[in-house]
Parts: structure tokens; C-alpha cells; sequence
């Protein structure tokens, strides 16, 4: 039984937005997630993939109108674009009889044309939320090596073996690639989006550069932007992009590319325990994208994520801005001794971040010197989920 952070967050756009969408992956307990929400008000639930719930909206205009006390869930609702234009006409006739708020909660996998279709047709009329898997400040610190091998996505975390839950990940990788994302784009094989799904899993944490990418597959630069594209759109893969200022100096203009998932890196990479992983070549990058992850799981909406880069060697592996546009600068190290490198005390020489961390796998904080602190995810993921508030659990 995991408290989910966003819980009170989607409870205030409930109470604040005639319709809210929350997205996220298949299986990262959207639908769980808002039947704890809709628990204490009036609401009804319908799953757009079951045929009798289909049937019901054959005439959604005149479904809908009789439950317009209510809070109705459409889950999956990117199966059925054409409810769009009908929920915008029940919103505006209920907002004309004094309702504003509380009337629709959409769940489904993020995709551009969903994005696109309800943002045009509900527009000033919805809220977005995005729910990813399960991060530390969920699980608590004594699952994190747990979290880190099988990933945050539930039935992952909580099989009874390494061996069920790769066994899980792998039904969920092959589900995704022959099911679900074909509904979001053309035809693509699923043999050769695995491959290309892989190669990014191998490249974990590295600059995207699309034409090798293109190169290795055998295909056009805009068909591999497609598919990075689609799987960012998902909420599978992250583009972190690069910091980006007139300080004089040549930096990287690149993003970096991470499957945010561990589990499914290793899924992909058909690492079983945590015996194959320390072993594994991919350790280091593994380590920094569920540190990235779990970080920015945590964070508050509002603060902007960048990676640092110069030509000249300056680098910071996560940059968060705040509002107020102060900067935390954090390097990410798999060693109970970290140590720093130059390059950090450079790029922190010239963006001056007010923090100065170094985040590695050990239980206690510590100073390293030059103002810069070693401190372990948990607390660090605490800090920054202090901005959320912790006022209502949720389970899954």
C-alpha cells in the first residue's frame, strides 16, 4: 500500500476545474488514483476499453446529461476523441446553471493527439496532471533498492520474485508495443520499435543525436524524431534538455534522452536482480536516470529541470530552477564516497547556484567541502516534496 504524492493536488483541481485529466502510463495506478479521489462525492465511473461502458455513451450527450450532479471518470478517454466537443457543451450548459467545478476527471496515456484535442476544445475548461510511476518518497527509503531493480510501476515492485516481476515488465514492454501504441500513431512494427526502444536503453542518459540513431536502424532522421516523439509523448521517455544562457560560453544544445522507468531499462536490457545490475555496464547511467526521476517525481510542478554542459567541460547532471530563479545545482554519484569533479566546481562558477549537491546511495548527509553537500535520494526527494501537500492518502 504506496500514499501517492499528487493526491491532494488532484483533489484541489477537482474542486477548482470542471474537468481534469490525469496522465500517465498504463498501470501506474491512474484509475486507483482517482477512485480515491471521487470516493467521498457523488461520482460514476466508466472504462472506455469495456464494451457495456462503450454502449452507454452510444448517445454520450444524452448519458451525460442525466449525471450532471455528478463526477464522471472516463477512463482510457483517449479512445474517444469525438467526447471532446461534447463534454465542452455539457460544461458550459452546467456552468449557465451555477455548476463550475467537478464534473469530469479524464484518465489516459498522455499522447500529442489528446493532448492537442482536448486542449483545443476544452480550453479554459481543463486542468492537466501527469502521474508517473511509484518514486521513493512513495515507497519509502527501505524499497529504494527494490524500486531502483523492478521500478515504480506497482505490480512490478510488489511481485512475489525478481524473476515475476521482470517477467511483468517484459508482458508490459511486448502489451505496450503490439497494443497500446499503435493506437497513437501509424503502424509502426513492434519489432522495430523494440529495437529502436532498446538502443535508447543502451544510450540511458546520453545526448540524443537522432541521425545516429537513424544511422543504427536503418532508417530516416524524421521517422527516428517520430519515435522518440511518441515515446516522450507516452511518458516513457524523458528529453532533459540543456541549459541554455547567454554566459559566453559554447554549451551543449542537445537534450539528454532516459527511459524515465528503471524497470523497464533493465527490462529492456533483460537485467533480472540486482546481482546483474551492479555488474552491468549500464550501472552508472541506470543510477543517474532513477535519481533524475525520482527527483523530479518529487519536485513541485513548478520548477524547471535542465541539464549543464560546456564545451570546455563544466557540468551539472540535473539543474532545477525555481520560481524566483534560484538554481540547485546537482551531481548524481553511484559511490559511498563521492567525490567531485572539476567540471561540477566550473559549471558552479558560472551559474552560482544557491545549493550545491552531490546525491549518492548512502544514509546520511554529509559536507564534501566548497559548500557542497552529500545527501542520500530520500532525503533530498523529501525536501522537495515538502511543496506538495501531504494532506490525503491514497493507496495502490
Amino acid at each position: 500500500m504506496f500514499t501517492r504524492q499528487i493526491l491532494p493536488q488532484l483533489t484541489e483541481e477537482i474542486q477548482n476545474s470542471p474537468a481534469v485529466a490525469l496522465l500517465g502510463p498504463r498501470q501506474s495506478g491512474k484509475t486507483t488514483l482517482a477512485l480515491e479521489a471521487a470516493k467521498n462525492i457523488p461520482s460514476i465511473y466508466l472504462d472506455l476499453e469495456s464494451e457495456r461502458d462503450r454502449a452507454k455513451l452510444a448517445q454520450p450527450e444524452l448519458y451525460l446529461s442525466d449525471h450532471l450532479d455528478k463526477l464522471v471518470i472516463l477512463d482510457e478517454v483517449h479512445r474517444a476523441p469525438s467526447l471532446f466537443p461534447v463534454l465542452r457543451g455539457l460544461i458550459d450548459q452546467a456552468r449557465r446553471n451555477g455548476k463550475r467545478t467537478g464534473q469530469y476527471l479524464l484518465l489516459g496515456s498522455a499522447s500529442l493527439d489528446l493532448l492537442q484535442q482536448s486542449g483545443e476544445t476544452l480550453a479554459g475548461r481543463i486542468a492537466y496532471l501527469e502521474l508517473g510511476p511509484l518514486h521513493v518518497q512513495e515507497t519509502g527509503d527501505a524499497l529504494a533498492d527494490a524500486l531502483w531493480l523492478r521500478g515504480g510501476f506497482p505490480e512490478s515492485l510488489t511481485a512475489p520474485s525478481d524473476a515475476r516481476s521482470l517477467r511483468w515488465r517484459q508482458n508490459f514492454i511486448r502489451s505496450y508495443l503490439e497494443r497500446d501504441i499503435p493506437q497513437f500513431g501509424p503502424r509502426i512494427a513492434a519489432d522495430t520499435l523494440r529495437r529502436f526502444w532498446t538502443m535508447l536503453a543502451h544510450h540511458q542518459g546520453g545526448l540524443l543525436n537522432v541521425a545516429q540513431l537513424a544511422r543504427n536502424m536503418g532508417i530516416d532522421a524524421k521517422t527516428a524524431h517520430s519515435y522518440i516523439d511518441l515515446l516522450c509523448a507516452l511518458l516513457l521517455v524523458r528529453r532533459l534538455p540543456p541549459w541554455r544562457a547567454n554566459l559566453g560560453k559554447r554549451l551543449v544544445k542537445s537534450p539528454k534522452v532516459y527511459i524515465r522507468d528503471s524497470g523497464l531499462v533493465h527490462g529492456l536490457l533483460d537485467i533480472a536482480t540486482k546481482e546483474d545490475l551492479l555488474s552491468h555496464m549500464a550501472l552508472g547511467a541506470s543510477w543517474e536516470g532513477f535519481v533524475i526521476e525520482n527527483l523530479l517525481g518529487c519536485a513541485p510542478p513548478m520548477v524547471q529541470a535542465h541539464f549543464y554542459r560546456s564545451s570546455g567541460g563544466a557540468e551539472i547532471d540535473l539543474l532545477l530552477t525555481w520560481p524566483n530563479g534560484t538554481m540547485w545545482a546537482i551531481e548524481i554519484k553511484r559511490s559511498l564516497s563521492p567525490k567531485v569533479e572539476r567540471g561540477f566546481h566550473a559549471a558552479c562558477a558560472d551559474l552560482s547556484p544557491v545549493r550545491k549537491l552531490v546525491v549518492y546511495p548512502g544514509a546520511e548527509s554529509f559536507p564534501l567541502g566548497n559548500d557542497v553537500l552529500a545527501i542520500p535520494l530520500h532525503a533530498l526527494c523529501t525536501e522537495l516534496g515538502l511543496a506538495h501537500r501531504p494532506s490525503t492518502d491514497a493507496t495502490v
